[in-house]
């Protein structure tokens, strides 16, 4: 059972760890103008740990006994040594365990076969946390967006729903599908809720975009699988694609997302017209 000596210690020892790190050290953006505190923020390091600011307060008035997976999470966030981590568990009287890390995962050999064939369509396979896998060509010219420019760890939709201003333009309803991706991350949240790279996604884009945590306190976890959506194309123009997220039953991680227009539609000879544009550009780079 651990003291109040050591809960008091160990309020003291995240509010100096916290104290040592600046937005720019943890990957923030520095803010305009002086900031108020030496160091992070609690709201920001609460962000990045994915735990409210009220609990991380309690934390450093020792008025909270922190459990293995929120050490684990605090050591990470504030990028602590070795020696600095078994500290902190100790002071908490919790063991001290491996942080829990998944293989990045790739496109199922059969899902990226389908994405591969299809020509005039845009297409995504997306893996746990809307992690993009793989693309096909049509993807990267209805999204504008060179996915080999971004490193694998950073590829994601709903990152870059929230934080490519380009993406806001594209859909003529942006928040109706960013509050669908986080209906589907909520969904991963109950699945896993202490997994590092969900947490870390939470935490990143909490402190990036305001209206990502409004709403992430939302409990719609049921998105859906289908529907329309309008796209302003900048090059194609208005584009009314149906979609649909096909999972193979075998392998229920890994979509596939597909936008398709109907045969003859204003919008089918916009895919074709866009298809031929990205092919010539692709030959002219």
């Amino acid at each position: 059972m651990t003291s109040n000596a050591h809960l008091k210690e160990l309020g003291q020892f995240l509010k100096a760890r916290r104290a040592e790190l600046g937005p720019r050290t943890v990957g923030l953006p520095e803010a305009e103008g002086r900031r108020r505190v030496t160091g992070l923020r609690r709201d920001e390091v609460a962000a990045l740990a994915g735990i409210s600011t009220n609990y991380y307060t309690r934390l450093e008035q020792s008025r909270a006994t922190p459990s293995a997976s929120v050490l684990a999470t605090l050591a990470r966030v504030l990028r602590m040594s070795d020696k600095q981590r078994d500290r902190l568990f100790d002071l908490a009287g919790r063991e001290t365990g491996p942080p829990r890390r998944r293989a990045p995962q790739k496109a199922h050999p059969r899902l990226r076969t389908v994405l591969n064939e299809l020509s005039t369509t845009p297409g995504l396979v997306l893996g746990p946390y809307l992690d993009i896998l793989a693309w096909n060509p049509m993807a990267t010219a209805l999204f504008g967006t060179d996915y080999t420019q971004i490193p694998d760890g950073q590829r994601n939709y709903i990152r870059q729903l929230f934080t490519d201003p380009a993406m806001r333009s594209l859909y003529a309803d942006w928040e109706s599908s960013a509050r669908n991706a986080m209906a589907v991350l909520r969904r991963w949240a109950a699945v896993r809720p202490d997994d590092r790279r969900l947490t870390d996604l939470v935490g990143e884009l909490s402190l990036r975009d305001d209206r990502f945590r409004q709403w992430w306190g939302g409990r719609d976890v049921a998105p859906r699988t289908g529907g329309v959506k309008v796209f302003r194309h900048p090059v194609a123009g208005e584009l009314t694609l149906g979609w649909d997220a096909l999972s193979r039953e075998a392998d229920c991680d890994q979509q596939l997302v597909v936008w398709a227009a109907e045969p003859g539609s204003p919008a089918y000879e916009g895919l074709r017209f866009l298809s031929s544009w990205s092919a010539t550009c692709a030959m002219n780079s």
